[in-house]
């Protein structure tokens, strides 16, 4: 599966973004997807994932309640709503696709990655 995030970029705080996440490939409605960033310094962080079918989502404690994951897999792409935007969201976006719903707060458990949107989120 090749991924391509795109819809990155500067916004006020509490602005909003929409990531997008397209795949080519192997069948997309095979693979869970989630999202994940990275600040330069320090570990990438699990933000949201989503199994197969759409209707399991996962999220971390950070963004609960303020960003969204979806997906279309007639169009193959997985998105990102990003709402109420903070300082400490800015970070380089990454999507991925892994097989299965187990551990999908973890990287490591993900086979196919993206090549990162940067979003920077100004005070």
């Amino acid at each position: 599966v090749q991924l391509q995030a795109s819809g990155g970029g500067l916004v006020q705080a509490g602005g909003s973004l929409r990531l997008s996440c397209a795949a080519s490939g192997r069948t997309f409605s095979n693979y869970a997807m989630g999202w994940f960033r990275q600040v330069p310094g320090k570990e990438r962080e699990f933000v949201a994932a989503i199994n197969r079918n759409g209707d399991l989502t996962y999220y971390a404690d950070s963004v609960k309640g303020r960003f969204t994951i979806s997906r279309e897999n007639a169009k193959r792409t997985v998105y990102l709503q990003m709402n109420s935007l903070k300082p400490e969201d800015t970070a380089v976006y990454y999507c991925a696709a892994k097989s299965g719903i187990i551990d999908v707060r973890l990287g490591s458990k993900y086979d196919y990655w993206g090549q990162g949107t940067q979003v920077t989120v100004s005070s």
